[in-house]
């Protein structure tokens, strides 16, 4: 795909399990966002033996598909032109030495491939700086930098939960694949992030101000979910498996041996705690065990349902008490969680009660991806820096202070 005229920005990411790259194209009077390169190589199948994410690990294969997603980014954008060339990078082997410190092996994978590759005509490179795994964040960091370096082009840095925030935005134009209208929301804003390691509600004045006034005080939503799900004999990751059986028990009209507590659902705050909610999981199946009850397929199915009713019940209702004390105007959902079909259909349910508009990323841009970092970029492009500049991975990088 080609287009012309715009601000063109590669997003690069690396915060998890996720290797991810992007390229966009904005046009500034029109708010039209069109994708001309996008790649994701997930990581699921390598750490699933391990029942979750196992940082070295999502690091080392950072480190071998970032150069393998980049040239399928180049490959979908039809990116022309004369090589790079090795002489540039020689040129800045003092520049790279420090780049490349913590990661020698991606140096190595980054001075073969780069140089026989065109420069693309970007005019921003922008990269996730935190929050995530340092170890996954630094090899992103990097990898980014260089480009930035060897390309000369100016670095944005990123914060992974703002991408998730501007990747609901958007609407996608039905009549012309891969663009976007970047209408966007109407301010103030209540955003919603749900992921596997996140779980806030955050008040945005506007794009790029923001203030957390809602938080999990342990677990996410999504950690939740794969907790109960390894507790139930279901693989890593949990979430999906989770919400495919609570939809199945649904249409069945199965429930739960017991119901399941809604933590804090009546405090009077706006934050979260979830660990409780797998503890109760996990004495339920206990007592289960000391009955002698088998734990059949509808039994565990009917647990899930339990399990994701007790979420979205919460959800909804911390939501619900925010909408009213902020007297927002629209609600933006982000994080790999918004998948939940479930929990979709309740927050939009929430939003018509509340005659307000809701912003949901489409289902392939709510896990992580280049996309929303390029678009992340677009928004911070006044922040950005040489490649000459230090940039360190931040892995409790907050999005805003707390309210």
């Amino acid at each position: 795909m080609t287009t012309t005229g715009g601000i063109r920005v590669l997003g690069i990411e690396t915060s998890c399990d996720e290797t991810a790259a992007s390229l966009i194209s904005v046009d500034g009077a029109t708010r039209r966002v069109t994708i001309l390169g996008n790649a994701v190589h997930s990581q699921i199948d390598m750490h699933a033996p391990h029942g979750g994410v196992f940082p070295m690990l999502a690091k080392r294969e950072h480190q071998a598909n970032l150069v393998p997603v980049l040239e399928k980014v180049f490959a979908e954008a039809s990116i022309k032109g004369e090589a790079l060339g090795g002489a540039v990078l020689a040129k800045k082997k003092v520049l790279f030495d420090e780049i490349f410190a913590r990661e020698p092996e991606l140096r190595a994978r980054f001075e073969e491939a780069i140089p026989a590759l065109p420069r693309p005509d970007a005019d921003f490179i922008a990269v996730t700086y935190g929050p995530g795994l340092e170890p996954a964040l630094w090899v992103g960091v990097a990898f980014a930098r260089a480009l930035a370096a060897a390309w000369d082009v100016p670095l944005v840095p990123c914060n992974h939960m703002e991408g998730h925030i501007v990747a609901g935005l958007i609407k996608p134009d039905l009549t012309a694949p891969g663009v976007y209208d970047g209408a966007g929301a109407s301010f103030p804003a209540l955003s919603l992030l749900i992921s596997g390691g996140h779980t806030q509600i955050v008040l945005a004045e506007k794009v790029g101000s923001y203030k957390v006034v809602g938080e999990t005080r342990d677990d996410a939503i999504g950690e939740c979910f794969d907790k109960v799900a390894r507790m139930l004999g279901l693989q890593y990751p949990g979430g999906p498996k989770v919400s495919k059986l609570a939809a199945e028990a649904r249409a069945k009209g199965l429930q739960s041996p017991e119901p399941l507590p809604r933590p804090m659902i009546d405090s009077k705050d706006l934050d979260f705690s979830f660990s409780g909610l797998k503890t109760a999981v996990l004495y339920l199946l206990k007592k289960l065990e000391s009955e002698k009850r088998p734990l059949v397929d509808d039994i565990r199915a009917g647990i899930c349902r339990e399990a994701e009713d007790a979420v979205t019940e919460v959800v909804v209702a911390k939501m619900r008490a925010a909408i009213e004390r902020f007297a927002v105007q629209s609600i933006v959902v982000g994080g790999g969680v918004i998948a939940n079909s479930h929990i979709r259909a309740a927050l939009e349910a929430l939003a018509a009660e509340c005659s307000i508009g809701i912003f949901l990323p489409q289902t392939d841009h709510a896990t992580d991806n280049g996309f929303m970092i390029a678009l992340a970029g677009y928004f911070n492009r006044a922040k950005a820096q040489s490649a000459e500049a230090p940039l360190r991975a931040v892995g409790n990088l907050p999005i805003g202070p707390r309210a």
